[in-house]
């Protein structure tokens, strides 16, 4: 081992290393991070990219969930508009048929009782007799007529003169004489009399003007006070259930809402309509009125004058006028009708028991659809989800005035209030709402799988990419100290910056094809330092008679010996070259002692090798022994240059 120690004027003694340098600035201060810190930072930017991650999935799932329910929303609004919408135009059909039929109702009344007012005015003055002494000529035909226009399936029409008391006995007389023409008529031209024979019928005619008694429920003749309002022309010509004989000559006045009828019309001179009746059976329960047109002595219905001497009493059930609305296979088309009247519900004494009919509501509700309907109940039935959408219209209002109307009696208004059912609406609820909701589902979640997918693409591919710079990083790290190391990246990365110039690709000290000469290499002085020289002293003769692999196994135990020992003493090992090992002491890192650490390497070294070749003499043969390591120390000191 020797120590050479020569002049600075012929010898520097430097560690240069080679590569592109952005600053050209020697020993400027470079940043730098512990592998702790590294590690540290690295850990901390994973984080920070899993939480944006973690983010962004947050973000998609509240999409998929804001987008999901919009399009619920939207489907559902759409579906509630078309829905709306057809109920709007169900409505409207509704109300302007039944009005259509009510204005058709009271016009083919009012065409009915002129005409008869104009054929009795002329067949009294022929015939020189008065009211209420008239039959009206072809009833059961003029009825029909009537009946179709009225556009009531059964209708119920009476004639019905005002007899005052003195003309009781004579009116009676000639009832009787006309009741065998009458009946006859009725036979021949209804048709749904099959079986009956006037015999029969006289049979089952009262011959005097009667009523109902009250308790007993018998016949009794009507009173003797007041005028007289006997049933006279009928149609259809039929028995009533709780009566034992024909209505012909029952007393109407004992009939509370036709007595109340009469007495409106007598004194406002125009058609009454009176208040809710409930008919009920075993089976069926429905609700009708009673209308009144007046008849008058006179056919002008300009004159003022006029007196009523009787009235056509037509007796009809509402539900008729909520039939055929809509056409037959559209029984979907579901909507509920509420009929309101502004005077109470009187009971019918003919046609019910009077123990059930206790009903004082005057709302009926019916259910429309297709070309049927049903009455429901005789309340307001219809589902309050549906409010928002009632469709109100006035059905009968008669223009009356009515302060002329009598103290205690009501001519009603009838009101429709029109809402949707529950049926109608479904007919409108599809699977759109799903189908769409479940379509943009799909395609978030499609979204989000390709989010997922490209992230565990990015992520191997980042994976790889690391794996690949960490053993670089150990490479690099093996051939250069760490402070050599990061200004080599820090170079490399901002040659980048510096758009890929031709000098990071050129060997040092080469020109790129421009001509210009790279970058300026790495090159530090380092003033105290200390250079060992380490030689296989025989390894030439030695290795001439050895297998490359003997000789490739005794240099790896030998120099990995050595970076063990250099590594140890904080050695920088600088290169091997064949059989030559280079290492210096005080470099990268500056210290005092570097000739004495440098002196304690190569004392552990030639102790090392001693033992390195002595174990390896039976594997590598005899002479392997024999080999020595020749050391050589140059130190250099900063005092040298003065």
């Amino acid at each position: 081992m020797t120590d050479s120690t020569e002049n600075g004027s012929n010898h520097d003694s430097k560690l240069s290393t080679v590569g592109p340098q952005c600053d050209s600035g020697i020993g400027a201060p470079h940043p730098k991070l512990s592998p702790q810190q590294e590690n540290i930072t690295f850990s901390v930017a994973r984080k920070n990219v899993f939480r944006v991650k973690i983010l962004v999935a947050f973000i998609l799932i509240l999409a998929v969930s804001v987008v999901a329910s919009f399009t619920c929303l939207l489907v559902d609004s759409q579906e509630r508009s078309n829905f709306e919408s057809q109920f709007t135009g169900y409505a409207s059909e509704v109300v302007t048929v039944s009005r259509e039929k009510t204005s058709q109702l009271f016009n083919a009344l009012d065409a009915f009782s002129v005409s008869i007012s104009s054929q009795a005015a002329g067949e009294m003055e022929l015939r020189n007799f008065s009211w209420p002494f008239y039959r009206i000529p072809d009833w059961s035909v003029r009825a029909q007529r009537l009946a179709a226009l009225t556009g009531v399936e059964d209708p119920f029409i009476t004639y019905s003169p005002i007899v005052r008391q003195h003309e009781r006995n004579a009116w009676e007389e000639f009832a009787n004489d006309a009741y065998p023409i009458l009946y006859q008529e009725a036979i021949d031209k209804e048709g749904n009399n099959a079986g009956m024979t006037v015999k029969n019928l006289l049979h089952k005619t009262v011959p005097f003007v009667y009523t109902l008694d009250e308790v007993s429920r018998t016949i009794i003749p009507a009173s003797r006070t007041g005028d007289l309002l006997p049933s006279f022309q009928q149609y259809p010509l039929k028995f009533f259930p709780l009566l034992p004989v024909l209505p012909m000559g029952y007393d109407l006045r004992t009939y509370g809402t036709f007595q109340d009828l009469f007495r409106i019309t007598r004194a406002i001179k125009r058609p009454a309509i009176g208040g809710f009746l409930i008919h009920s059976d075993v089976e069926t329960e429905v609700s009708g009125s009673e209308i009144v047109q007046p008849i008058f002595d006179r056919a002008d219905t300009a004159d003022s004058d006029r007196i009523v001497v009787g009235g056509i009493c037509l007796q009809l059930h509402w539900l008729d006028y909520f039939k055929n609305l809509f056409r037959e296979d559209d029984s979907e088309a579901e909507i509920i009708v509420v009929l309101k009247n502004s005077c109470p519900v009187l009971p019918d004494p003919i046609d019910i028991v009077p123990e059930s009919a206790t009903s004082t509501d005057h709302v009926v509700t019916y259910q429309v659809g297709g070309n049927k309907a049903i009455v429901l109940g005789m309340e307001d039935l219809h589902d309050p989800k549906y409010d928002s959408l009632e469709v109100t219209e006035t059905f009968i209002d008669l223009g009356i005035d009515h302060s002329k109307v009598p103290d205690g009696l009501c001519v009603p208004i009838l009101s429709l209030h029109v809402y949707p059912s529950e049926t109608l609406e479904k007919k409108f609820k599809t699977h759109n709402r799903a189908i769409y909701t479940s379509v943009v589902v799909a395609i978030f979640t499609f979204t989000v799988l390709v989010f997922l997918l490209y992230d565990f693409v990015v992520g191997r591919l980042q994976r790889k990419v690391m794996d690949r710079v960490n053993k670089q990083d150990m490479i690099v790290a093996n051939v250069f100290p760490s402070t050599i190391r990061d200004r080599l990246y820090q170079a490399q990365g901002n040659a980048l910056k510096q758009q890929m110039v031709a000098a990071s690709t050129t060997s040092f000290g080469s020109k790129s094809e421009s001509g210009e000469m790279g970058a300026a290499p790495l090159a530090d002085l380092f003033p105290n330092t200390s250079v060992v020289f380490a030689e296989i002293a025989g390894f030439i003769a030695w290795s001439s008679a050895r297998e490359p692999q003997q000789v490739f196994m005794l240099l790896e135990n030998i120099y990995g010996a050595l970076d063990a020992i250099a590594n140890k003493f904080a050695i920088f090992k600088v290169e091997t070259v064949g059989d030559c090992y280079v290492a210096a002491a005080g470099l990268p890192d500056p210290m005092d002692n570097h000739a004495i650490i440098a002196c304690t390497f190569a004392r552990e070294a030639l102790k090392k090798m001693k033992e390195i070749t002595h174990k390896m003499e039976v594997s590598l043969g005899p002479d392997t022994a024999a080999l020595d390591l020749r050391i050589g120390i140059h130190r250099y000191a900063t005092h040298e240059l003065h």
